[in-house]
């Protein structure tokens, strides 16, 4: 079974942290910049560490290259 959610990227942030802002909604901050994939690959480690996941099985499906995202997870 696998869960969609929207997240917030928030990249280049002092801390690296998951807020949850609702059912479904998440606000992510990362240190890594917003180029070359880097802040992606980083909201998705720490997706996959709160939900208790592979990282592999986290997958953007919409809003690859803005800050707000649709995530699936499973």
């Amino acid at each position: 079974m696998s869960i969609r959610i929207w997240v917030t990227a928030k990249p280049q942030s002092k801390r690296q942290e998951l807020k949850r802002i609702s059912d479904g909604e998440y606000v992510v901050s990362v240190h890594a910049p917003a180029r070359e994939g880097k802040a992606n690959r980083a909201v998705m480690e720490i997706l996959a560490e709160h939900f208790s996941v592979p990282r592999l099985s986290i997958k953007i499906i919409r809003g690859e290259s803005s800050k707000r995202k649709l995530v699936e997870i499973g």
